[in-house]
């Protein structure tokens, strides 16, 4: 369903090129949404005889429940053109505003043993979709432990050019999950943001909002259904190559390891901080920023 009319998003071929990997997907563009994930969420919630469990984020998730069958929730990819109550991780906004940026949300049902390192593999998809580079060449998308996507200036330094945001739901004995995506896509007046502001058409010129949707949503979904069979860890050596915090002075909110250098990541994704002893830093715990040089 396009309900939008204001740029041509081309759902239906956009459709027949995930419906074979996403059996029985919907595809749904709208002019103006609360929240995509939201959306998602609230449907996945009412759908169906019974009501599921509260939403989460992978790492904090419950012990699954039988509280609906499979058949209720079918996979859909919601667009919006502008999100008016976007969330980012920690409950930060997520404002998006109209051709400027890619605010999009996929569900699908997924059965993990292990949900770590699922918002890496996320990033790693999309950065790798928008900026594919040679195995000797710099990567200019790098990616911010856990959820970031950054444009780099300089070694460890850069600017923000995206988020994701991963929240699931239960679904019989698997889980709905919800990967939310943001991405700016062209310039836009914005103030106050410690970590700057970035956007695609630095390194794209001219890249409209649905030709980088064109670009990420097969690589997603795919490494989504990857990702259910073999986890982060055959992700870990493209993941160094775009690491922003790796050899970085870092800060955290966690009261063990407030300061220390990032050593990459581990197999399932930790983040590797080291002060004095070796820290593995789980995502959903902490908040980590750079330390000013």
């Amino acid at each position: 369903m396009l309900d939008s009319q204001h740029l041509n998003w081309n759902a239906e071929a956009l459709w027949q090129r995930l419906e074979p990997l996403l059996p029985g997907l919907s595809v749904e563009v709208l002019a103006r949404a609360d929240s995509t994930n939201t959306r998602l969420l609230d449907h996945a919630r009412h759908a169906g005889s019974r009501v599921a469990d509260g939403a989460t984020q992978p790492g904090e998730l419950p012990g699954a429940s039988l509280r609906r069958r499979a058949a209720d929730v079918q996979p859909c990819l919601l667009v919006a053109e502008q999100q008016t109550s976007g969330r980012g991780r920690m409950g930060r906004n997520w404002l998006s505003s109209p051709g400027a940026s890619l605010t999009f949300s996929l569900s699908l049902p997924l059965a993990l043993e292990d949900w770590s390192g699922l918002s890496l593999a996320v990033g790693l998809a999309l950065a790798e979709a928008l900026d594919p580079c040679a195995a000797t060449a710099l990567p200019r998308i790098h990616l911010k432990w856990p959820n970031d996507l950054w444009l780099l200036d300089a070694p460890g330094r850069g600017r923000k050019l995206g988020g994701i945001l991963i929240e699931t739901v239960s679904l019989g004995e698997r889980r709905l999950c919800v990967v939310g995506v943001g991405l700016n896509v062209a310039p836009q007046a914005v103030q106050g943001l410690s970590h700057g502001f970035a956007c695609l058409q630095e390194l794209l010129p001219a890249i409209t909002a649905p030709a980088v949707l064109e670009r990420v949503a097969e690589p997603l979904v795919r490494e989504l259904l990857r990702f259910q069979a073999g986890g982060f860890a055959p992700c870990a050596v493209a993941y160094a190559r775009r690491d922003l915090l790796r050899g970085q002075a870092v800060t955290t909110t966690l009261d063990e390891v407030p300061q220390g250098v990032a050593e990459g990541v581990d197999e399932r994704g930790a983040l590797l901080v080291r002060d004095g002893g070796l820290h593995h830093v789980v995502s959903g715990e902490v908040s980590v920023r750079l330390r000013p040089g």
